[in-house]
């Protein structure tokens, strides 16, 4: 199968790509780089399998494709705040690009939401049927309310135009090839415990989270985006075991960085407080779950990164 990964050479896009590749599929890897990186997929350049297309999403051009993935969005705090426009334009402008793609090729879309959707969520856990409690005009609207259009725009579409289309919302995901600036929790404590640095906990940490190992993900989004019966579907992605903040510190300080204090800071605005998502509609349809434990996939995190500190980048051509 000829598949399309917008944001492949991302963090989550390149372990996909990888996946698909060694499966036998032909993949077609789209970025920009704006916030991923050619090294993450320099292993897979010069496979006959594998072809790196440099370009935006919002003017990607027509390429074959049998099906799309779109991942191609800022998707850390430290990101979507710095590049808010260019956020937006990836999950309205692009996502209407690539289901244009996807249509002229006959190719099934997939679109890579989020569990930002949901907001601050009043439902706990969330099921794919809760609507939201999202502050429009908040810190985090420019990736929460994108996503939310993209949803919007790939269901209208679907309806018009007839493009066999599904939609994943993404919870917390961590793994190798996880930028140590990306923002997120688990680069933040991890990089910093790493580093001889203390933890830093904003507010309490009593606010939960649902982490999910990298692998798990891909292998979720691989049984989704080659499954062209998956249209219509709309499909929460995550590991159903809630932790608090101050537990994954406490996890990392014990078995990752022994002795690594914990510091704990104001509260970020719009921070969510509870994120745990119900997956009984994936796990019904394809019987999955997470099978990574989280001390295992923090030790196998930990471990890339202590082998990435010593790494030279590789270089590849644009």
């Amino acid at each position: 199968m000829r598949v399309l990964v917008a944001g492949g050479a991302g963090f989550v896009g390149s372990h996909l790509c990888r996946r698909l590749v060694a499966d036998g599929h032909r993949v077609t890897c789209v970025d920009n780089v704006l916030t991923g990186s050619l090294d993450n997929v320099a292993d897979l350049v010069g496979q006959e399998r594998f072809n790196v297309v440099r370009a935006d999403v919002t003017r990607v051009p027509d390429l074959p494709a049998d099906a799309v993935v779109h991942l191609a969005s800022p998707a850390s705090p430290v990101d979507y705040e710095r590049l808010p426009l260019e956020t937006m334009a990836a999950n309205s402008q692009g996502t209407w690009r690539l289901l244009d793609l996807a249509r002229r090729a006959g190719a099934t879309f997939t679109y890579v939401s989020t569990s930002e959707a949901y907001g601050d969520p009043e439902v706990h856990p969330q099921p794919e049927t809760y609507w939201g409690h999202v502050d429009p005009v908040g810190p985090r609207s420019c990736y929460d309310e994108s996503k939310r259009f993209g949803e919007a725009l790939v269901t209208s579409y679907r309806r018009v135009h007839h493009v066999p289309a599904a939609i994943v919302r993404v919870f917390n995901t961590y793994g190798p090839a996880m930028r140590r600036d990306d923002g997120r929790v688990m680069p933040e404590f991890l990089g910093a415990a790493l580093a001889g640095k203390p933890i830093v906990v904003h507010g309490d940490g009593t606010q939960t989270r649902s982490f999910m190992y990298v692998d798990d993900l891909v292998e979720a989004l691989v049984r989704v985006s080659l499954d062209r019966d998956a249209d219509g579907q709309l499909l929460n992605i995550g590991n159903p075991e809630e932790v608090t903040i101050l537990e994954l510190a406490q996890l990392i300080a014990r078995d990752i960085a022994p002795g690594t204090a914990i510091e704990h800071r104001p509260a970020r605005a719009g921070d969510p407080q509870r994120r745990r998502p119900d997956i009984t509609r994936i796990t019904t349809r394809y019987g999955w779950t997470p099978a990574v434990p989280l001390a295992e996939g923090l030790r196998r995190t930990a471990a890339w990164y202590r082998a990435e500190a010593g790494r030279i980048p590789l270089s590849i051509p644009a």
